[in-house]
Parts: C-alpha cells; structure tokens; sequence
C-alpha cells in the first residue's frame, strides 16, 4: 500500500497546517469573478445601452443581428432578429461564448477558479473535500481541451475590437451633429483602445500561443524567426497572470464606459 495512508505516515485529521489566512486569495477570486458574471449576464441580456457612435461595447462587438441598433453593425447583420417567448435574443448573446470559452478554458482562469469555486485544491498545502479526482478526462472539463480553438477565435475578435478602437478616432463635424468626421479623439477613443491593447497582451502572452508559435518546433536553429518570436512571447508569458486580470477589468471598464456614454452622451470628452 502506498499513499498518504501507507505505514509510518502521519495521520492527520486536520485539512492544513497553514497558520496563514490562506483562504483569503480564493476568498477575493471568487467575490471578483462571480460579480463579474453577474454584471456581463445583466449587459447580455440587457439588450440596450451598448452603442453610442462611434463607440461601441466590447460585449456587444460585432453585432451581427438585425436586431442590433442602427450603426451598430461592424461586418453586417447575418443573423436575423430571432425572439423566445416574445423577447428579442440580445445580440450579445451570440457572441459572447467565444470570449467567454478563451476565458473559461484558459490555463490561468482554470487554475483559479477550480481553486475559488470548485476547491480543488482551494490552496497549496490544504486538501481538497472531493473525494475522487478525474482530472479534465471526462465531462465537462474535457471540454477543456477546446481552449486552442476558442485562442483562434479570440484572435478574430481582437482584430474586431481594434477595428472598433480605430473607428473611435472619429467625431462629430459640429456640436449636435450626427455626421461623422476622421481626426477626432475623446476619452471613449483611449478607452476603447487600452482595452484592444489589454486583450491582444492576453492572448500574446497565452500558453497556446507560445506553443503555436514554437512548442512544436524541434530545431530552433531551422526556423530564426519563429524562434525569436517565440522568445518574446515567452517573456510576456511569465505576464499571463496579470494580462488576464487586467484585460478582464478592461473590458468590464469599457463596457460600462460606453453604457454611460450611450445615455449621457455629454460625458465622452473630445480631446480634439
């Protein structure tokens, strides 16, 4: 027999022997995660107060229903206006489980919230209450596996959202006016461009992308290029962490940004 149950290990009862507040770090993972899912299902299915020209929410980008609100519509409109019992699918609805699967697949964020929500482990040195540890071989975290497809589509919604911060450089030709005019720049354009530049330092800096980039390669020496592109990578890397905390209250801050903005358009200052 062998184990922690083998002859001459210590029996211990206890769960840890951590005299620290451990429990505070999964404490403040969770209270932060579980607010945020709170806050992005109420945008989603709000379905109102995401666009504000030229400004747009991230949790709303590209809106893609004919439901969406005139200008809205970044790459056209191929969803029609689709309703379940009467009410109308958010646009947002569509789109957010491409973000929502990088996030929820991502190494990091699996780590922390097995460890807030699942307590498995809850922290190191503490044992977990499950019983039984299957890993991610069964569903549904063998679904975890799909983490590489969502980092592609993220991709694709990087671009969108940079397309959206460049398209914010512009502003009204006079004060009132709906007509829009190139060479404008207000609070909105900054905000939307940091939270574009936040999500592509979180994807850079991704596990998956690092191993695209060169985990596979076998001779460095064969292919320079994809070898010192791989070694910035690897140094943002080691930044994964902080990409993925920050990126998440960026694109949270946006969101409510724009949301203001839209019902007090006053409020996005135009630098020039």
């Amino acid at each position: 027999m062998s184990g922690v149950f083998s002859p001459g290990r210590a029996k211990i009862k206890e769960r840890t022997l951590r005299t620290d507040k451990w429990w505070i770090e999964p404490a403040i993972t969770f209270g932060v995660l579980f607010s945020f899912i709170i806050y992005a299902t109420f945008r989603a299915f709000e379905n109102a107060n995401y666009f504000a020209e030229p400004l747009i929410s991230p949790f709303y980008s590209p809106c893609l229903s004919t439901a969406c609100q005139d200008g809205a519509s970044l790459i056209g409109q191929p969803i029609g206006t689709l309703a379940i019992f009467g009410m109308v699918i958010s646009p947002a609805l569509f789109i957010l489980i491409f973000p929502l699967g990088f996030r929820m697949t991502c190494y990091y964020y699996r780590k922390a919230y097995y460890r807030s929500f699942w307590l498995s482990p809850p922290a190191c040195a503490v044992a977990e209450p499950h019983e039984k540890y299957t890993g991610e071989t069964r569903a549904p975290l063998i679904m975890q596996n799909a983490h590489r497809w969502f980092f592609y589509a993220g991709l694709v919604f990087n671009v969108l959202l940079t397309i959206d911060a460049v398209l914010a450089f512009r502003g009204p030709v006079s004060e009132g006016s709906e007509v829009m005019e190139w060479g404008h720049m207000s609070v909105g354009t900054l905000v939307l461009l940091l939270n574009a530049t936040l999500l592509w330092g979180y994807s850079a800096s991704c596990h998956t992308c690092r191993h695209t980039i060169g985990g596979r390669l076998k001779h460095f020496s064969k292919h320079p290029f994809r070898y010192k592109l791989w070694t910035r990578v690897s140094i943002l890397n080691h930044y994964h962490q902080q990409f993925a905390w920050v990126s998440l209250f960026g694109v949270a801050f946006a969101d409510i940004y724009v949301r203001t903005v839209s019902i007090h358009p006053s409020l996005n200052f135009y630098f020039f």
